[in-house]
């Protein structure tokens, strides 16, 4: 991958996450009945509008998938130089996998259908959840190894910044996993996802913004060239 086609991939991936950010928000505002305090994201995928938040989580993924080969091509050694784009690019994969597959509504979202978790569960919801989870493990791994590789770096800001995304989204899934439905679990699933995808494409940037500077510093120690001198006597033989 040449330098060019790799900052194009970091942007896919810088984007990844406010995209995903400002659509998911803009849907929770404007629709219908939907409460963050007892509703996920995942639920705008449901409705006459479904399709929008399906959209959403493909064309994320898509775009973290991509960031995630400009990483791998910007890493090319140190701790985490490889297992650190293969984790985003298994987030990103999944969040395919959980645009393609709906949930089932639930808690009265959509409006109209019951207040209650499903039961039974159908086998798209299931697939979602599933693999919506395993996505959300990738993240949250792909913040230890990050931080890992900043600390070795005694990058201590962007170290600190990635161990709390990956410990904050824990926290998150977490409380849904166990079963609390309360307000403060909700909300605090959402916030710390999205505040987890914005560190995710935070990384893509400051890598693509590493990798410029790179290039600029060797391209100013490259010595210059004597065209006339390259090019061999000029005139007749």
């Amino acid at each position: 991958m040449n330098t060019h086609t790799t900052t194009i991939a970091l942007t896919c991936g810088a984007v990844a996450g406010p995209l995903f950010t400002v659509a998911g928000l803009a849907q929770a505002a404007t629709r219908a009945g939907f409460d963050p305090a007892r509703h996920q994201l995942s639920l705008l995928s449901n409705g006459s509008l479904g399709w929008v938040q399906m959209l959403n989580f493909i064309v994320t993924g898509g775009l973290f998938l991509t960031g995630a080969m400009g990483m791998r091509a910007t890493l090319t050694s140190g701790r985490g130089s490889k297992w650190g784009p293969r984790l985003i690019a298994a987030f990103g994969a999944g969040l395919i996998g959980a645009g393609i597959f709906r949930p089932d509504p639930a808690f009265g979202f959509p409006p109209g259908t019951p207040d209650a978790k499903p039961d039974p569960v159908s086998w798209h919801g299931g697939l979602h959840y599933s693999i919506a989870s395993a996505a959300f493990l990738a993240l949250i791994i792909a913040a230890v190894v990050f931080a890992r590789r900043f600390a070795a770096a005694r990058n201590r800001g962007w170290a600190l910044g990635s161990a709390a995304a990956g410990a904050a989204l824990l926290a998150g899934v977490a409380a849904v996993s166990s079963g609390s439905a309360n307000a403060v679990g909700s909300v605090w699933l959402i916030a710390s996802a999205l505040a987890a995808f914005l560190w995710a494409s935070a990384v893509a940037a400051h890598l693509r913004s590493a990798s410029r500077r790179i290039t600029t510093v060797q391209a100013r120690r490259r010595p210059a060239v004597d065209l006339t001198t390259a090019a061999g006597p000029v005139g007749p033989r």
